[in-house]
């Protein structure tokens, strides 16, 4: 709770509309009081009955944009930043990640809840892939060693309530000094989830391509607007000269474009392996229809991992979904 509402009020500095406001901490009880957000809904639970949100994509991105950078080494006084590293040394919380993330979906972990109908194909696709691994294994070291800029750690639709003009980000407590791609790469992999769940579930046709047509144009999006505002704030805020060299913005955007991908495909396979499971898929009732989605959703997040480096814009995740959606429907 100290760590949670520390970093609310570091976001709430840096992206205020964003935020909800702390107005107290009690470090006897610890606990906190906030802003009330009672007329908000969570997001996820909006989007399993399929509502839609026109301005989150940009609400969204200018939050993880003002959050992320404004705490690099880009921006940020490089002293004033290793404090914040020490300040928000987050141990148990990052095991967590890095047990439910990175390590127990990738072999038959006892702690795995997988659906039964999907497990042969897990043992193919996933704990027999070699290379797959060796890769998450490289991303497990970059997430334990590469303290870019304080992330929320957790940032999912499940972590954000919203309403039809504005959003706010809640349940920071798994922050730390991590890398940048981490926020972006979750944020995209559950809208993933919103996707297909829309797929898989609403029977009436116009209102299935309205839905999937507004989840797609999110996403696109989400990666879209991040890189260009990234783009705009490294321009107007950088600090460190040798940021400032030809050639080292595009470097730092790709490494984190890189990461944002690998992060979705961990996501999507740790909500459908792992020990923490999402509505947006176990709430597909047809067996049948929740095989094809949870299928959908590996054979996409291992295509994000393996070849990450490809993932520079938007519509180059929903050409990856398209794909595999045809591959496993058979159309």
């Amino acid at each position: 709770n100290k760590i949670e509402s520390d970093i609310l009020r570091l976001q709430y500095k840096y992206a205020p509309d964003y935020v909800p406001v702390v107005y107290n901490y009690d470090p006897i009880m610890n606990c906190f009081a906030m802003e009330d957000l009672s007329d908000y809904t969570i997001m996820r639970d909006a989007l399993l009955d399929h509502r839609t949100f026109p301005l989150f994509a940009d609400q969204i991105t200018t939050f993880m944009v003002n959050t992320l950078l404004s705490t690099t080494d880009v921006i940020m006084d490089h002293k004033e930043k290793k404090e914040l590293v020490k300040s928000f040394i987050n141990p148990d919380l990052c095991e967590i990640s890095e047990d439910l993330v990175y390590t127990e979906p990738f072999y038959d972990c006892p702690r795995n809840e997988v659906f039964e109908p999907t497990r042969a194909f897990i043992e193919e696709h996933i704990w027999n892939d070699d290379s797959l691994k060796l890769e998450v294994a490289k991303l497990k070291f970059e997430f334990m060693t590469n303290a870019e800029a304080l992330i929320h750690g957790d940032l999912h639709t499940g972590s954000i309530f919203i309403k039809e003009d504005t959003l706010k980000v809640i349940d920071p407590e798994f922050a730390f000094y991590g890398p940048i791609g981490y926020d972006l790469g979750n944020v995209i992999a559950n809208l993933i989830f919103a996707y297909v769940n829309g797929q898989f579930t609403i029977e009436d046709e116009t209102e299935k391509s309205n839905y999937i047509s507004y989840m797609k144009e999110t996403i696109r999006e989400v990666v879209d607007l991040f890189i260009n505002k990234f783009d705009k704030v490294f321009d107007q805020e950088a600090t460190e000269q040798v940021a400032k060299y030809d050639g080292f913005k595009a470097y730092y955007i790709n490494k984190i474009l890189q990461d944002s991908a690998a992060v979705a495909g961990l996501e999507l396979c740790r909500r459908i392996i792992g020990l923490a499971q999402v509505k947006d898929v176990t709430s597909i009732a047809d067996a049948s229809k929740r095989t094809k989605a949870e299928r959908i959703c590996l054979l996409a997040a291992k295509a994000f991992i393996l070849k990450r480096e490809q993932y520079k814009s938007g519509d180059i995740y929903l050409a990856t979904l398209e794909q595999y959606q045809k591959e496993i429907l058979g159309e």
